[in-house]
């Protein structure tokens, strides 16, 4: 399987929702409850789900058949803020490939860190990538508190 990295059109924003909430159901809970799933991944309107995602640098990663397997966005002041591979492409490089893109991209903006608030099942990924841990958190969404860690690397 080869992997393409590109850049998210508005056309990508309905699949990398899906994406988003599939990877969430299928592979994060094997860290966190079902009430948190369900808070984690409801009322997400796809209009501003489009909007946000076009306000900033999105890498997706596509297979063979043009299909998104990935995306990860990155804001103007070096926030990594949403990272996530199909649950059927974990694994796979797929990953890999996303974080190259977007420490290629942080590089180009002259960023001199990237950072991020990464979930109990993505920690582990990130620190394979360079990140430490700044400090763990209790974050609360949807009526739902999350473990989550403040993760950062300097590039």
């Amino acid at each position: 399987m080869s992997i393409r990295i590109r850049q998210a059109s508005v056309a990508d924003a309905a699949p990398l929702l899906e994406l988003f909430k599939d990877t969430i159901r299928r592979v994060n809970c094997r860290d966190y409850a079902p009430d948190q799933i369900a808070a984690w991944t409801s009322e997400i309107l796809p209009e501003v789900w489009a909007a946000r995602l076009m306000s900033r640098w999105c890498a997706v990663a596509a297979n063979d058949a043009e299909q998104p397997i990935g995306f990860g966005d990155l804001e103007a002041n070096g926030h990594l803020d949403r990272f996530f591979v199909h649950a059927d492409y974990q694994g796979r490089g797929v990953g890999t490939a996303l974080m190259t893109a977007i420490f290629a991209r942080a590089t180009k903006q002259q960023h001199a860190r990237i950072f991020s608030e990464v979930s109990i099942t993505a920690r582990p990924f990130f620190l394979n990538h360079g990140f430490r841990v700044i400090t763990d958190q209790l974050v609360f969404s949807r009526g739902a508190a999350f473990l989550n860690y403040r993760m950062e690397r300097w590039l």
